[in-house]
Order: C-alpha cells, then sequence, then structure tokens
C-alpha cells in the first residue's frame, strides 16, 4: 500500500512538474499561485501517504462474578439429577467435568441455580445485563470516557440473539449517541471476539478520530441441554458466564496512554470442509431437544485450522531463520516423500514472548502447545484461566491477558499471541504489542486472589 502510495506520489507530481516546465518555458517566469499549489499538492500527498492508520487498545475489563455463584461439582450433579438424566448420563457429565480443567470457582448465573434450572427469555436477558451493563460501566467510568464519545460499537453473543439486539441493550442503557455505527453478531462461536476486533478495526480504518467498543460474551442461561446425545451433554460442562469489554482507538493523542497496538490479525474459516463445519454443530436430537453437539473430530478440525493459519501468520511474524527451516523441511519431506520426517514446527517463542490460547477445554490447550511444540508455562494464563472461569466463550483470550497483567509479566515491547477457534470452524489470530509496562497493582479480574494461582490441576486416568 505505501508502495502504492509513493508510486501515485511520483506520477502525479512527475506530470504536474512537466506541465510546470512547459508554462515556465512558455511564460517565462513563475506565478505565485502555482508555487502555491505546487506546495499545496506535495503536502497532501504526503499526508495521504503516511496518515496513521494504527489501532491501539486502550484498555479492557473482564467481568468477575460475585462468589456466591460459584457452582461446585456437588450443584452440577444434583442439576444433572434434577433435570431427569438418567445415571449413565450423569455419570458421563461426572467423567467430563474432571478431565474439563474447570475448578469449583468457575460460575453459573442465578437463574441455572434455581432446581430445575430456568431457561426463560427473561433470565437470557438478565444474564446478558449483568455481565455487559457491569463491565461497560466499569470500563468508561474507569477512563472517564462519556457514551457519546463512543463512534463505534461491536458486540458478539453467539447463541442468544434476541430483538432488539443486545447492541442497542447497551445503547439504550447508556445513551449512545444516535449516529453510532453499531454492529451485533452472533452464530460466530467462541472465535467471535477476535472477529469482532477485526470488524472494529476495519470500521476504525475507514473512520479517522474515533473511539471503539467491543463487547464479547455468551449467554449460559438459555442454551442448557436436556437431552440424553453425549455429544451434546459436553457443553453443559464447559461453558460457564463471563464477559469483556474492549476500548480500542485510531487517535494520535490516545498512544501515549495505550496498552497494546494491534499488528496482526489473521482469519481462517474452514466452512467449505464438511467435517469442519460440522465440528460443533447446533441441533435437535432424536427427541427434538436442541443442544450443541461437539464432533470428535473437533480437535484435529482445530489443528488444521491452525495450520492454516500459521501458513498465512507465520510470514507476518517468524524471523527469517525459521520461515527458511520450516519451508526447507516442506522440501525435503516432498522430495524424500517416504521419509518419516517430520515437518519442521516454527520456534514461535522468538517472536511472541507470551500466549493466550483460548480455554475451550483442557484438551484444547494440550493440543495446541504439542501442535506448537510449546511448554506448560506457555500455557499457564490459558489453564488458569479455564481452571477459576471455565470455558467464557469468546471472552476467554481477555481472560487469559488479564492474568499476565495481574502476574506483572507484560512488559514494554512485549508481543502476545490470542488464539481463538469457534464454529464454522474458525480459527482467528490477533497479535498485539505491549506499549508500556503493565502495572499488576492495578485491579482486575483476578486482583482478588491472584496470588493464589498457578494451580496444580487434577490429572485424571483416561
Amino acid at each position: 500500500m505505501v508502495q502504492f502510495n509513493h508510486m501515485t506520489m511520483e506520477t502525479l507530481l512527475s506530470k504536474y512538474f512537466s506541465l510546470y516546465n512547459l508554462s515556465v518555458i512558455s511564460e517565462g517566469s513563475i506565478s505565485i499561485t502555482q508555487s502555491l499549489a505546487a506546495i499545496a499538492l506535495i503536502l497532501i500527498l504526503l499526508c495521504f501517504c503516511f496518515r496513521s492508520r494504527s489501532v491501539y487498545l486502550l484498555d479492557y475489563v473482564c467481568y468477575l462474578p460475585p462468589d456466591n455463584l460459584r457452582i461446585p461439582y456437588s450443584n452440577i450433579i444434583e442439576h444433572f439429577e434434577m433435570c431427569n438424566f438418567n445415571r449413565e448420563v450423569v455419570e458421563f457429565e461426572l467423567k467430563v467435568l474432571e478431565r474439563s480443567g474447570i475448578g469449583v470457582e468457575a460460575c453459573m448465573p442465578e437463574s441455572v441455580h434455581e432446581l430445575p434450572p430456568d431457561d426463560s427469555l427473561k433470565h437470557a436477558k438478565e444474564e446478558v445485563e449483568l455481565v455487559l451493563f457491569t463491565i461497560v460501566k466499569d470500563l468508561l467510568s474507569k477512563h472517564k470516557v462519556h457514551p457519546k464519545s463512543i463512534d463505534i460499537l461491536v458486540t458478539n453473543c453467539s447463541l442468544f440473539c434476541p430483538t432488539p439486539s443486545i447492541a442497542s441493550m447497551i445503547i439504550n442503557k447508556f445513551g449512545f449517541r444516535s449516529n453510532i455505527k453499531s454492529v451485533n453478531l452472533s452464530g460466530m462461536g467462541c472465535s467471535a471476539g477476535l472477529l469482532s476486533i477485526n470488524l472494529a478495526k476495519d470500521l476504525l480504518r475507514v473512520h479517522k478520530n474515533s473511539l471503539a467498543l467491543v463487547l464479547s460474551m455468551e449467554a449460559v442461561a438459555p442454551n442448557g441441554y436436556r437431552g440424553n446425545a453425549k455429544s451434546k451433554l459436553i457443553a453443559n460442562v464447559l461453558f460457564r458466564m463471563g464477559g469483556a469489554a474492549i476500548l480500542l482507538s485510531n487517535r494520535k493523542q490516545d498512544k501515549p496512554m495505550a496498552k497494546y497496538k494491534l499488528q496482526h490479525l489473521v482469519r481462517t474459516h474452514l466452512g467449505s470442509n464438511d467435517k469442519a463445519y460440522k465440528s460443533v454443530y447446533q441441533e435437535p436430537d432424536e427427541k427434538e431437544i436442541v443442544g450443541v453437539s461437539l464432533s470428535r473430530a473437533l480437535l484435529s478440525v482445530a489443528a488444521s485450522a491452525l495450520r492454516t493459519n500459521i501458513t498465512i501468520l507465520g510470514p507476518l511474524v517468524l524471523p527469517y531463520s525459521e520461515q527458511l527451516r520450516y519451508g526447507w523441511s516442506v522440501i525435503c519431506r516432498k522430495i524424500w516423500a517416504r521419509g518419516n520426517k517430520e515437518t519442521y514446527v516454527p520456534n514461535f517463542k522468538k517472536t511472541f514472548e507470551h500466549f493466550c490460547i483460548h480455554a475451550g477445554g483442557k484438551a484444547v490447550i494440550d493440543a495446541i502447545e504439542e501442535s506448537l511444540k510449546l511448554q506448560k508455562k506457555d500455557g499457564e494464563a490459558s489453564r488458569m484461566a479455564l481452571y477459576r472461569f471455565g470455558n467464557t466463550s469468546s471472552s476467554s483470550v481477555w481472560y487469559e491477558l488479564c492474568y499476565l497483567e495481574a502476574k506483572g509479566r507484560m512488559k514494554k515491547g512485549d508481543r502476545v499471541w490470542q488464539i481463538a477457534f469457534g464454529s464454522g470452524f474458525k480459527c482467528n489470530s490477533a497479535v498485539w504489542k505491549c506499549l508500556s509496562d503493565i502495572d499488576p497493582n492495578v485491579t482486575n479480574a483476578w486482583s482478588d486472589r491472584i496470588h493464589l494461582y498457578p494451580v496444580e490441576m487434577p490429572v485424571f486416568d483416561c
């Protein structure tokens, strides 16, 4: 783009000065008007070529549920029994729960604590209001941002899509401007958080001097499954309440106070592949009870989506030495196809200091660590976010970044890679560069008990 701008500028200037020289020859003098026009043209072209397109993350807030909403294992089992699940189903759910990597501090909305749980529209809206109203208020008040200063609003909630939309609920509650550019996303799965960031980024690059508010969550209350299909029962165990509010800006004056700068965002969609498309799928079972099915192929599909995503992200971020080693290994494998030598996995730790892997479950984190040849410490933030908050869907990568900040690990110049997966099947990557040392003493969702983490997660036999 910059090269194109330079070429355009050179072409226009050459044409201008060729005409300008002809006028000088014919008239023998240079008018003041022509000189001013030349200077103005040069300044305009320079501003066009070198204008800032940076997107800054000013701050974000993750929802911290009150302790009375914690749901220990005994409560979960009691709920399964109250929903008339047979003993085989209850034992299956307990087995999944024990191996999920989720601890007893993860929370469910108040309506789910009722016996039996209440999945009505009223309680679903109450959950959305509790989470989003709280974090939007905290974020705006923290930085003294008036609601009418927000130019762009992007909200996402995959399985709950009321009318009026969640975006409209926020606009009504906080009194945003009538000309705010608002978008409400649904059905995008757990990767919708980074997809929303991508949409906000594109809007910010079109609309100068703007603030964008991105809200990510999943409504747990209306999406419990009460049938007996095991592929749909897994979602009952994994998902917990949570949400994140992110404030983005493209204004130059906001750079000194910004936490991060967005460097890259790469999206991958494998929806054209039937196996990937069906790996996370909402549908009714034999008794017409609707639930979200997680297929056995999910992990292999996620690994394939990540590989595809990396082929685009890698050349943007990896040093040339790693790119050459990877390229050479691919060539060797094609030449000696019968050999058992594996394709070289680039060392992403030469590029990134931190990793935020979507906390979809312990098996997901383990699989991504293995695929990228990472160490256990690299996945610590993901495991601890899963253990304390559960799978919070599209907001999980923000709880992980929040953990790293609370631990005092985010330093100026550090780069963090957020990796999110979602139905469709999608894999999205965001790369952020830390612009200043993050003070771990600033209150966030982890501040109350960060000293207790990391914890040893229990290991069960398969």
